[in-house]
């Protein structure tokens, strides 16, 4: 079923409720944004709105973590890079916003304060449920069009995700749409053969992806790294030493040995392994073989070997999905497996990458533009990937149903 876009609405000289995700790392004295990635990735659409009356909805945190803030900052900061004015209003829905939007002209930005702060929006509920809030009540009453372009939240269903939507006549903004149209491709019409590399330590999820990848032939061959390659290590019978096996336990993993175990016994000749692997003894770096890894050494990396095979495998392919580091990046001693291999993925013919530290890497490398799209939603991105539909965009979808 089709979602709206900006092209459907015509919304020149009207009010546009335009929901955003401009969560980002605070600093927690100053409270200054340290990465403005996901601002910028915003711009396109707020200035394909440049004749309307923008009111953005957005967020920060939630509540209970010492970076649940208000918005003046962002908005600070989105000024700053759009390089023209975006008036911050101390309230979501009471008398002081209603008056600022009522007052605003075409062309004018304004951020409402942060939506968590209204207690509705950190519940999950169904569309038709959200529809009725409070909060979705007194926004829908604001505007004209609501457009969403928060893709960071499609996996979320809250009220500003999934109740606007059928509120009000609603329209993917120029992120959501091209976010839905990449990642669909990967589904059909990537060039084959089509790779994955699962990384990380969201193993259940990744686990998730592997299987419905190859179960439905997305897939031609997996390739599992991090975390996630140390559960299929011990899904094959390997001894992967005691402190990377009870890191395992810590997280709370050993249910998905099993499920790893029978990805293995269907698809074992489509999932591939590193053969050896890079671990820390005596303070430095050492490489073993998966069958002798020392007991009380911890698993950083991938092997040289190992790597070297790796980017054989990725040079071959036309498809390159990434999700996910190779070890711990963040130490130079094991930092080559990670770096090495989206190399290697950016030079591939069609390259996606999950948002989150896949993609901090890899603006460090100075490398985003040779990579056909990097998402900005770690947790959307790779819920779209196991074949789920996203709230957000079957929400889109049920609008564009109702009002066209």
């Amino acid at each position: 079923m089709p979602i709206g876009t900006l092209r459907d609405l015509g919304c020149s000289g009207k009010t546009v409720l335009l929901r955003l995700d401009l969560n980002s790392p605070i600093d927690p004295t100053t409270h200054l944004i340290l990465d403005d990635k996901r601002f910028r990735e915003h711009l396109p659409t707020i200035r394909a709105l440049s004749d309307s009356r923008v009111v953005i909805i957005t967020h920060q945190s939630r509540p209970g973590k010492k970076d649940f803030t208000t918005l003046e900052a962002h908005a600070e900061k989105l000024e700053e890079l759009l390089g023209s004015p975006v008036t911050y209003i101390d309230s979501i829905f009471g008398r002081h916003a209603k008056e600022a939007v009522h007052a605003s002209k075409p062309g004018d930005v304004l951020m409402l304060e942060n939506v968590r702060f209204a207690a509705e929006e950190n519940l999950a509920m169904k569309p038709e449920e959200a529809k009725k809030t409070h909060l979705v009540r007194k926004l829908s009453a604001m505007a004209d069009f609501f457009v969403n372009d928060a893709f960071g939240t499609a996996h979320r269903s809250q009220p500003t995700v999934v109740g606007l939507p059928l509120a009000m006549k609603s329209a993917a903004g120029l992120l959501m749409e091209k976010e839905v149209s990449t990642l669909s491709k990967v589904f059909s019409g990537a060039p084959r053969p089509v790779c994955m590399v699962l990384g990380g330590t969201k193993v259940d999820d990744s686990i998730e992806v592997a299987a419905h990848v190859l179960e439905n032939g997305i897939a031609d061959t997996v390739i599992v790294i991090g975390v996630v390659a140390n559960v299929f290590y011990l899904a094959a019978g390997y001894d992967i030493g005691k402190p990377s096996t009870q890191l395992i336990e810590q997280l709370k993993y050993q249910g998905e040995i099993r499920k790893a175990q029978d990805i293995l016994a269907q698809f074992g000749d489509r999932v591939i392994m590193p053969a050896s692997v890079a671990v820390r003894q005596n303070g430095r770096r050492a490489e073993y073989p998966i069958d002798r890894i020392p007991a009380d050494t911890p698993v950083m990396d991938l092997s040289m070997d190992a790597l070297t095979a790796l980017v054989s495998t990725l040079k071959k392919s036309g498809t390159v999905v990434f999700n996910g580091p190779a070890g711990v990046f963040e130490d130079p001693d094991f930092a080559t497996g990670t770096f090495e291999l989206l190399r290697a993925a950016s030079r591939v013919e069609f390259s996606v990458v999950g948002g989150g530290h896949t993609a901090a890497v890899i603006e460090k490398l100075g490398i985003e533009r040779d990579f056909t799209h990097i998402s900005t939603g770690g947790g959307a991105c790779i819920e779209f990937l196991t074949g789920k539909k996203l709230p957000a965009v079957e929400a889109l979808e049920e609008s564009y149903r109702l009002f066209g």
